[in-house]
């Protein structure tokens, strides 16, 4: 990096500082994690929302009010992610491009999805977004960072509800092999 450039970064990051009594690297690792986990979040809404407006057959109406509810659950976390990172002195995402490089999550653009595809597809996705909520637990906890491993408790039993909803919806009926 160029003296020139070093000096724009460093006046840049002095303009976004946060005061916090999170160490540098408390702030770097955590909020890098935090960027990551809001690509995967923004990933998995749109998705959601995806299937929501393109659901048919016999169990629209459920499937289509199931996913409505579960968007919007999805998408009340994205403002709280952003603004912890930057509450310790981090960046938040800045634009869809941004969100691609750091998403994990794989999307979805096919024309047509068999709804019972739908609902696995989301629950495998809600699945991995637990993991991942308890990675960066796991990051914000070793730093002992309680107000984000409060945040992410309470996110982690959410996305785990929506497991468990779409694990049922997705289960076979009288008879079948459960």
């Amino acid at each position: 990096m160029s003296e020139r450039t070093n000096a724009a970064e460093k006046a840049r990051r002095a303009r976004l500082a946060t005061p916090t009594d999170l160490k540098a690297d408390a702030t770097r690792d955590i909020s890098a994690a935090l960027r990551g986990l809001l690509a995967d979040v923004f990933a998995l809404y749109l998705k959601t929302k995806n299937f929501h407006w393109h659901v048919s057959g016999h169990h629209f109406r459920d499937y289509h009010l199931l996913l409505d509810e579960q968007g919007e659950q999805i998408f009340a976390m994205t403002d709280p992610i952003a603004e912890r990172a930057r509450k310790i002195g981090g960046l938040a995402l800045h634009s869809i491009g941004d969100i691609s490089r750091h998403q994990r999550l794989a999307d979805n653009d096919a024309d047509y999805v068999d709804p019972q595809d739908m609902l696995a597809e989301l629950r495998d996705d809600n699945q991995r977004l637990v993991t991942i909520l308890r990675e960066v637990h796991d990051t914000a906890s070793g730093y002992g960072d309680v107000a984000t491993t409060s945040l992410l408790e309470v996110w982690i039993d959410e996305t785990e509800r929506r497991v468990w909803f779409l694990f049922e919806s997705t289960r076979g009926g009288p008879g079948a092999n459960d």
